[in-house]
């Protein structure tokens, strides 16, 4: 209803003025009109006394000596009342002024109705009326322009020009004196740099909404609940607050939101709306004249604060050693709270998490108290915009992700790269970390500035608190999917540096299962090395995992299943491995299945042991084992008479951990090395 009335309150406050324009000139022309009629009467009773005067002899005579007594008392009393006048005037004895004017026109009034004066004598009154009333008004609207009068002369002066008949004169008078005042104190304040720009936007609203109060009483007092006197009050306090936000923006707001500093402004748009809503009890809703003019400043705050987050996280994560500690203690940080405290609320991060998670966290501070600006939306599609590309660039830090410097939202800058797997896991850590807690608990600052604080808002908060959930759990889901990229491409880099060899070669190659029918050694069973190595990094990753995400175990179990997944299924899905195999000229023999199924065994024991042997995991081994036995099956072999028992494969898989994490020396493996021909057994069932 607000917008409504706003939107057509120009129009209307137009009608208002020229209706009380209207009701001035009315008022002006009955003046003219009663002096008008004085004068035909006088005239008319002029020309009576002389048509008297020629018709009667001795008669004539004793009325003339009665009007020329009557004429003498007119002009010694009309000379005195303008003596009197005029010398109140000069005294500058305003009241009493008033007093005397008012008894004069009593006087004329009568004298109209009772003919007390002659014609000439109320001519002369009503004249000394209209010009003392002048020189009076002349007089108030001088005293009330004086900047230096006090509050009470100005009222003073205000009501006088009322009680003189000119009421919307005095009313524009008040305000053009409280606007004088308001320029004049305006002057006595500059502003000193950008340090003091908050202090003087405080300054700055303090004075002027504090005038529009004194000049919104004053009207309310002076002159009550009048509709055009409410309007003109309304206008002049529009223009007023206009003038005072393009200041602002001026002087105060629009460097900084240039560059991207968010905070000053932010600052003083919250005090000047702080400000202006306290008038809000007065009847006066002042802040959509500031919103109007204050929102793009900030919005161009915003999308620049978001740029300047992003170039500042690029430029730290160019020399970021990816070594993961605890914040500097910052003053905002500390606030109130103890130094232990602040600690243990701090996650450890890398140099360019920790300030990327200050600048984003000191955003939604900026943003949040705004709520009137409705731009908590932006700001959290901005703090989206710029962790995505944070993400890209932690992408780009993984060695061998120069195929990746093309992913949507990545930027050509240089990161250092994560030489190490310790490092290449922090980069996880920084992503785990700020997505899981520490964006979510800055963009909870937006939400909560959003609540309503009014008893009469119960639906609203009711609803609210209903919807909150679900949109925490559709941000989280936003921020996991980034994670997930990242994690996916570090999955995707070491199981390339596993199956493929410095010089382009293959490591997971069908012939080191081919050739092993053709081989007279004697073979000693034992996982293949691509799987030992990969059991190997597994480990590795593990380990660091564990003192990494500390709270975070299943993301670190997610990790190592993706990674093991990886491998599996590029084998699962490689057609050159299963062309060899299934049509190859060398068919896969019952040696090579043997080790195939010990390779794949192997595989899901250390997964199941690590408990990241996911069900999908499980099923690609099944799948790919079925695959190979059915490749032998097609050469005339009957895969399960060559096939040793599940206890075989499961004891030299176990064997082998065992060996690789120093548990066991290799002499235990002689006695599985062979496996007999009593130990096989069918493997359809199983």
């Amino acid at each position: 209803m607000r917008k409504s009335v706003y939107a057509n309150y120009a129009a209307f406050i137009r009608t208002s003025r020229e209706i009380s324009n209207l009701e001035g000139q009315l008022i002006a022309l009955r003046n003219l009109l009663s002096t008008r009629a004085a004068i035909v009467h006088g005239l008319a009773e002029g020309i009576n006394v002389d048509s008297l005067s020629s018709s009667e002899g001795l008669t004539q005579d004793d009325s003339s000596n009665f009007g020329d007594r009557d004429a003498a008392n007119s002009e010694s009393w009309l000379g005195q009342f303008i003596e009197k006048l005029e010398v109140l005037l000069a005294e500058r004895r305003v009241d009493e002024a008033l007093d005397v004017l008012d008894e004069g026109e009593h006087m004329a009034k009568d004298s109209r109705s009772k003919q007390t004066l002659t014609p000439s004598a109320l001519l002369s009154l009503q004249k000394a009326i209209t010009e003392q009333k002048q020189k009076l008004a002349a007089q108030l609207a001088e005293a009330a322009f004086q900047s230096s009068g006090s509050a009470a002369e100005l009222r003073s002066a205000v009501q006088a020009l009322k009680r003189l008949g000119d009421g919307p004169r005095a009313h524009t008078l008040m305000l053009s004196s409280h606007q004088q005042k308001l320029q004049g104190n305006m002057q006595g304040l500059r502003p000193s740099g950008t340090s003091h720009a908050v202090a003087y936007s405080a300054a700055l609203s303090q004075l002027v909404f504090s005038t529009i109060a004194q000049a919104t009483s004053d009207s309310f007092t002076l002159f009550d609940d009048e509709p055009c006197y409410s309007s003109e009050l309304v206008t002049w306090a529009v223009n007023q607050t206009e003038k005072f936000a393009r200041v602002i923006k001026r002087h105060v707001i629009a460097s900084p939101a240039a560059s991207g500093c968010l905070r000053p402004v932010a600052e003083s748009v919250h005090m000047s709306l702080g400000h202006c809503s306290l008038l809000e009890a007065r009847g006066l809703a002042l802040s959509p004249v500031l919103l109007k003019i204050f929102r793009p400043c900030v919005e161009k705050a915003l999308v620049a604060n978001i740029k300047r987050i992003e170039q500042c996280t690029a430029a730290i994560a160019a020399d970021d050693d990816w070594s993961l500690a605890y914040p500097p203690i910052s003053s905002r940080s500390l606030g109130t709270a103890s130094l232990a405290g602040v600690i243990v609320s701090q996650p450890k991060l890398s140099s360019s998490a920790h300030r990327f998670n200050t600048m984003v966290q000191e955003l939604c501070e900026d943003i949040s108290p705004l709520e009137s600006l409705q731009l908590s939306e932006q700001a959290l599609e901005g703090v989206m915009q710029v962790f995505n590309a944070y993400i890209s660039m932690l992408i780009k830090a993984l060695p061998g992700s120069v195929e990746n410097e093309n992913l949507e939202g990545s930027v050509n800058r240089i990161v250092r790269m994560a030489e190490t797997e310790s490092e290449q896991i922090a980069l996880l850590a920084n992503a785990l970390l700020l997505a899981d807690e520490l964006i979510p608990r800055a963009v909870a600052k937006l939400s909560s500035s959003q609540q309503p604080n009014k008893a009469d808002d119960t639906s609203k908060r009711s609803t609210d608190r209903q919807s909150r959930p679900a949109e925490q759990r559709e941000l989280k889901r936003r921020l996991q999917r980034l994670v997930d990229q990242l994690r996916d491409s570090f999955c995707r880099q070491h199981a390339l540096e596993l199956i493929f060899l410095e010089d382009g070669g293959v490591r997971l190659s069908p012939d080191m299962y081919i050739n092993m029918d053709g081989n007279p050694e004697e073979i000693e069973w034992f996982p293949s090395p691509v799987y030992q190595e990969l059991f190997g990094k597994l480990t590795r990753i593990a380990g660091i995992a564990s003192d990494m995400f500390v709270g975070r175990e299943r993301f670190a179990t997610i990790l190592l299943m993706r990674l093991t997944e990886t491998i599996i299924l590029w084998l699962s899905e490689d057609q050159t491995f299963w062309e060899e195999i299934e049509q190859g000229p060398t068919p896969l023999g019952p040696l090579g299945l043997q080790q195939f199924y010990l390779d794949m065994e192997f595989v899901i024991l250390f997964a199941s042991q690590g408990r990241y042997l996911s069900r999908n995991l499980q099923q690609v081994i099944k799948n790919i084992i079925g695959r190979a036995i059915e490749a032998v099956a097609a050469t005339k072999i009957d895969p399960y008479s060559v096939l040793p028992e599940d206890e075989w494969f499961a004891e030299v898989a176990q064997i082998a951990i065992d060996m690789l994490t120093g548990k066991t020396h290799v002499g235990t493996v002689e006695n599985v090395s062979s496996p007999t021909a009593s130990s096989v057994l069918s493997h359809g069932s199983n």
